[in-house]
C-alpha cells in the first residue's frame, strides 16, 4: 500500500516512515501542506497520514482542501491537541481517524489497516478468496482447505503487497499502474516489468492450490478460481 506522510518535523516523519516502511507500506514523505497538495493532484495514494502542526497551512485545511479537489483516500490526523472540539472539527472536515501524540507504533498500523478495509469495502483484517487467506495484523498467508490443516505461503515483502492489493481488489482487476505505486515511492524505483516478476513468483505458488493469476491485457491482473 502507498502512503502519504504529510509531517514538518524531520526526526519525528523519519521514526514514522522507518515503522511504517518496516511493515511494508511504501512511504512517500512531504513537509508541507502546499507540497502535499501538489502531489496528490497528480499521484494515486491509498491513505494519508497528515499532522495538524504543518506550518502555513495546518493539516486540518489540508484535509478539508484535499476533500473539496475530489480526493477520497482515507486520511488519518497526528496532533498533540487532545479536546474533544479539536477531534470533532478534524472529523468534520473531512479526516477519517485522528492520533494523539505520542502514539504507539501498533496502533498506528492498526488504525490504517481499519481505514484501508472500510475504504476497500472489507470487514475484516483476514482477506480470503476461495482457499486463499492473508491475515493483515499477523501477516501471515495460507491455503486453508475444508478437512485439512492449512498450508502457510511464504511471501517476501513485494510478494505480499502485490497479493494483499489483488486480495482488496478481487473479485475486480487490480490496475497495473496502481499496483507499480503500492511496491515503491519516491526514493525507491522499480520498473513495469519488475511486476511482472512478482506476478509469476505468485502464480507458481498459488496455482497448486487452485487460485489462478489472470493477466487482463491493459490493464493488469485479476485472481480466479481455477476451474475445476
Amino acid at each position: 500500500m502507498r502512503l502519504l506522510l504529510v509531517e514538518d518535523d524531520v526526526m519525528v516523519a523519519s521514526g514514522i516512515k522507518l515503522g511504517l516502511s518496516d511493515a511494508g507500506y511504501a512511504v512517500d514523505w512531504v513537509g508541507s501542506a502546499e507540497r502535499a497538495l501538489e502531489v496528490t493532484s497528480t499521484e494515486s495514494f491509498d491513505v494519508a497520514v497528515v499532522d495538524i502542526g504543518l506550518p502555513n497551512m495546518d493539516g486540518l485545511s489540508l484535509t478539508q482542501a484535499m476533500r473539496k479537489s475530489g480526493q477520497t483516500m482515507p486520511v488519518l490526523i497526528l496532533t498533540a491537541r487532545d479536546a474533544l472540539q479539536d477531534r470533532v472539527q478534524g472529523l468534520d472536515m473531512g479526516a477519517d481517524d485522528y492520533m494523539v501524540k505520542p502514539f504507539e507504533l501498533p496502533e498506528l498500523l492498526a488504525r490504517l489497516r481499519a481505514l484501508l478495509r472500510r475504504s476497500q469495502a472489507a470487514t475484516s483484517s483476514v482477506l480470503s478468496f476461495g482457499p486463499l487467506e492473508l491475515d493483515t495484523a499477523q501477516r501471515v498467508a495460507c491455503i486453508r482447505v475444508d478437512g485439512a490443516a492449512a498450508t502457510a505461503l511464504e511471501l517476501g515483502p513485494r510478494e505480499w503487497t502485490v497479493m494483499e492489493y489483488l486480495l482488496l481488489q478481487a473479485p475486480k482487476p487490480a490496475n497495473k499502474d496502481k499496483l507499480l505505486q503500492a511496491l515503491t515511492g519516491w526514493d525507491k524505483e522499480i520498473t513495469p516489468n519488475a511486476v511482472e516478476v512478482y506476478i509469476s513468483r505468485l502464480r507458481g505458488k498459488l496455482e497448486p492450490h487452485g487460485v489462478a493469476l489472470r493477466s487482463i491485457r491493459g490493464f493488469g491482473y485479476r485472481l480466479e478460481l481455477a476451474a475445476a
